[in-house]
């Protein structure tokens, strides 16, 4: 994307299995404000592979961010963006203005422990989304089928349907035998994320980030009451605020969630 340089810049980092393209509602609420730029797609890099704790998918970060700006930005993510955003904020604050992180909440203390026991001893899949998504779904006749498949879902009918589309022309591909469609994020590479979620983040909390951080999240999300919010409430301090919606708030709220963004950055970019 070319870079609006008359517009603070956010790059922007999605949630594991949603490619960038489906947030463009949310964006288009704060583009008004802001030169939103993002990778396309977190984890299909093969120079970057998935690996516990995610070291290359941070190097991957910051490696477009060197090669993108020549300036600090401001990091906003979602999710596995989120906790991506932290990790590059402490390694290289350097490159950072701000990171705003949307319910990507911090474990840290006996969950951390329990995290760090479950992988150990192969039980982390069945306290994780990991096995819901090594399952899913990922063929379709055409993206219509996959977006009548999609909407039927709990979880996906309750957005707009404007979203759901932008999901699927950003997360549907033609098969290469030209039969078919089938999920872009594949679902080897999305349980692979969720297998290897980092489990030593509490110094996070404990150390912070040179940095301003502030965290946006659903109120009725069950990633952060699974994980807890502690850690993030040290991390972050009085630059926490949750909105009606659960873990998706970009997708599910997508103007509420952009407001309480942009109030977010102000607030820490006015405060720095």
């Amino acid at each position: 994307m070319p870079i609006d340089s008359a517009k603070p810049v956010v790059h922007f980092a999605h949630a594991n299995s949603f490619p960038a393209g489906t947030y463009r509602v949310f964006f288009d609420f704060l583009r008004p404000h802001y030169d939103i730029q993002a990778l396309p797609l977190h984890g299909h890099n093969p120079a970057y592979p998935v690996t516990d704790g995610w070291p290359h998918l941070v190097q991957e970060l910051i490696d477009t961010l060197t090669a993108r700006y020549q300036e600090p930005v401001i990091l906003l993510g979602h999710s596995l963006g989120g906790i991506l955003s932290m990790m590059v904020a402490k390694a290289r604050p350097d490159l950072v203005r701000c990171v705003v992180t949307l319910d990507s909440p911090l474990v840290g203390g006996w969950r951390a422990m329990m995290l760090r026991w479950f992988k150990f001893i192969g039980l982390d899949k069945k306290f994780s989304p990991a096995r819901f998504s090594e399952k899913r779904r990922n063929q379709w006749n055409d993206a219509e089928e996959a977006y009548r498949h999609f909407a039927s879902k709990e979880m996906f009918a309750i957005w707009p349907p404007e979203v759901l589309r932008d999901y699927i022309q950003a997360g549907i591909k033609a098969n290469e035998s030209g039969e078919g469609v089938t999920l872009r994020f594949t679902r080897e590479i999305e349980t692979a994320i969720y297998s290897t979620l980092p489990d030593g983040l509490g110094y996070l909390a404990r150390k912070g980030l040179k940095v301003p951080i502030g965290f946006v999240g659903g109120t009725e999300s069950v990633e952060c009451r699974q994980a807890g919010l502690a850690a993030t409430r040290k991390l972050v301090g009085e630059n926490f605020v949750q909105i009606v919606a659960g873990h998706l708030l970009p997708m599910e709220v997508p103007e509420q969630a952009a407001a309480a963004t942009h109030a977010m950055i102000q607030s820490l970019i006015n405060t720095k």
